[in-house]
């Protein structure tokens, strides 16, 4: 069992380039595991987490509706967004600049083999990163990621997820607004939700900005007393 956590912060980087990249370290993580079952060894499985800011990008997962992107392909050109159909669950996601973007590629045989628990503690980092600004995050029954304002006509989702997982190694992650152009949600129904509005951290805390390598090392923070890492 290895608890040890490979973390890179990739900056700005292009989508299918950093998705290509995730699938290379998923693979290496399955790869080893096949090995070890087939050659009764006990070669310890890497667990990484990579930090990315994408370029405007909207990524349907493979139990999407594309009736969800409200816009054709001319309209996103003219945005200079990308459009990819992508195999994690969930349905519609807008990436793009001022958002932190976070994959943990993790083999849960080394923390505990149960998604549901996976999701509710990545949702768990997200809500005690938010605390810290003083505001109140939590979830919403039956709908991933992190919410505000829950069971009222103001609730808004600032945090997206959508996870993939094979033989309990796990890819994407999760999308917080920090310091997003919130115009580009316009453009879809997020996450397939209708009539649930998106917001952004600093559009909270009614700020121009809010610093991204700050609100980075909070949720590293919580993410590593969350899942036990050892350092």
């Amino acid at each position: 069992m290895n608890k040890r956590l490979h973390i890179q912060d990739l900056g700005r980087k292009d989508y299918k380039e950093t998705w290509d990249y995730q699938e290379q370290l998923f693979k290496e993580i399955l790869d080893l595991k096949i090995r070890n079952r087939r050659e009764s060894l006990d070669l310890k499985t890497p667990n990484h987490f990579l930090f990315v800011e994408h370029p405007h990008v909207y990524t349907l997962g493979k139990s999407g509706d594309m009736a969800n992107l409200l816009v054709d392909e001319k309209i996103l050109e003219e945005k200079g967004a990308a459009f990819y159909k992508i195999n994690r669950g969930g349905d519609i996601t807008y990436h793009g600049p001022g958002q932190i973007v976070g994959y943990p590629i993790l083999d849960l045989d080394n923390f505990f083999t149960d998604i549901h628990k996976y999701l509710r503690y990545l949702e768990e980092m997200v809500i005690l990163t938010l605390a810290e600004y003083d505001i109140k995050a939590e979830r919403s029954p039956g709908e991933t990621g992190v919410w505000l304002d829950v069971g009222t006509p103001f609730a808004r989702k600032i945090c997206a997820m959508g996870v993939r997982a094979s033989r309990w190694v796990t890819m994407h992650g999760f999308a917080l607004n920090v310091n997003a152009d919130l115009g580009y949600f316009d453009m879809m129904i997020p996450c397939g939700i209708k009539g649930k509005a998106v917001t952004s951290l600093n559009v909270e805390l009614g700020k121009k900005e809010v610093d991204l390598e700050e609100v980075k090392q909070k949720l590293l923070k919580h993410f590593q007393v969350l899942f036990e890492i050892e350092s």
